[in-house]
């Protein structure tokens, strides 16, 4: 069975689905937020390290139409 990573943060989605983590579900049980689900791995916590401490280095481009189909997702009923 395998766990799930979770976060509310829009850049550390946006910077997991352009490494290429499964993004699983958006849980919009909240009105207010958005928590992005993710299948988690061995290496998803020093990713989050990194990310947060501004070692993360990806292609702009990517990242930021990654960003754009996470808002579109999130402001879909879907």
């Amino acid at each position: 069975m395998s766990k799930n990573f979770s976060t509310y943060d829009l850049g550390l989605a946006t910077a997991l689905i352009t490494l290429d983590y499964k993004l699983i579900k958006l849980d919009k049980t909240n009105p207010k937020k958005v928590r992005f689900v993710f299948e988690e791995d061995k290496k998803i916590g020093q990713v989050m390290v990194d990310y947060w401490n501004g070692k993360t280095k990806l292609p702009a481009l990517t990242l930021f139409n990654n960003q754009k189909m996470l808002k579109n997702r999130i402001y879909t009923d879907a």
